[in-house]
């Protein structure tokens, strides 16, 4: 019994803990399951932790913990996961906003219908006449303030439903019209045809699958993303900052917290009440998969 009581008393202690958690802090995620899924394997491991019986991280009510992401990576992208945790959740849209750095290996030759590696080629041409000056030059041609029409395989919407989701019902679907995106820098690092290396740097709104698509048209060929790594988001980077799975830890976490600056906590209102926090909304619901990653797309850089 008194070891009973014990045990009681340490999950209380450590669910107090995790839900005083308040802050940013960076994750890695890896290839295969979707940003959405990889939230809640850590919120699960930390609810875990906690003493929390038989957590369910998917559920919209009564959560123990309030947890969100600040930008989507696709299932087949790998790299940093900018995660906010209770008051955190408010400092995500400025992360969405913010500059983030990718690698992204593209393969000449072939296209496919989502862009990238996971799609069905749709289209294959000649790569023999690409140099790598020509590549070089075309670049130039994307970096800068820059219109761009993002992929119909994405989690964009059309009444209400993504895009993606449409197409995979069979559904006919426009692509979304262009729109600007900014694009900081752009620098091939390799050059092995088919294959090549791009080093990105970006801001919001930006998608790398895109942009692999319409560099290998304006080389009067056709190129789609093999591989995507994020290598930076903020201040986050991917050698310094983000935690793998083995570090999701109560211990680990707080200690790689940063915390909220007071611009990130609820402000009153003129009449006295707490504003509604309407950028962090779709993240308050303790990173409820499908909701959280709906409501960033619009806003978000992606592969």
């Amino acid at each position: 019994m008194a070891a009973t009581g014990a045990n009681v008393v340490q999950n209380v202690s450590s669910l107090s803990k995790l839900q005083s958690l308040n802050g940013i802090c960076a994750i890695y995620k890896k290839c295969g399951p979707t940003s959405a899924d990889v939230l809640n394997s850590f919120k699960e491991k930390l609810l875990k932790e906690a003493g929390v019986a038989n957590p369910n991280p998917r559920k919209r009510k009564k959560q123990a913990l309030k947890i969100g992401h600040g930008g989507t990576l696709d299932s087949a992208a790998s790299g940093v996961l900018v995660i906010g945790i209770g008051d955190g959740t408010k400092m995500l849209t400025t992360m969405l906003a913010g500059s983030k750095k990718y690698t992204a290996v593209g393969e000449l030759g072939k296209a496919t219908d989502t862009l990238d590696a996971t799609g069905a080629v749709v289209q294959e041409k000649s790569y023999d006449h690409v140099t790598r000056e020509a590549l070089e030059e075309h670049l130039q041609k994307f970096t800068g303030d820059i219109m761009q029409v993002p992929p119909l395989y994405s989690a964009l919407k059309k009444d209400g439903k993504r895009l993606s989701v449409l197409l995979k019902q069979g559904h006919e679907v426009e692509a979304k019209p262009a729109r600007p995106v900014t694009v900081y820098s752009l620098a091939l690092t390799a050059f092995t045809p088919p294959l090549f290396t791009l080093d990105i740097e970006c801001g919001g709104g930006f998608y790398v699958r895109s942009l692999v698509d319409d560099l290998g048209k304006a080389l009067l060929s056709c190129a789609h993303v093999r591989e995507l790594v994020r290598t930076k988001q903020g201040q986050f980077t991917l050698d310094e900052h983000m935690l793998k799975e083995e570090r999701w830890t109560l211990q680990d976490i707080s200690a790689a917290l940063q915390a909220c600056p007071p611009s990130a906590k609820q402000q009153p209102g003129p009449n006295g009440k707490a504003k509604p926090d309407n950028g962090s909304k779709a993240l308050s619901q303790a990173s409820t998969t499908e909701q959280a990653e709906d409501g960033l797309d619009e806003a978000n850089s992606r592969d």
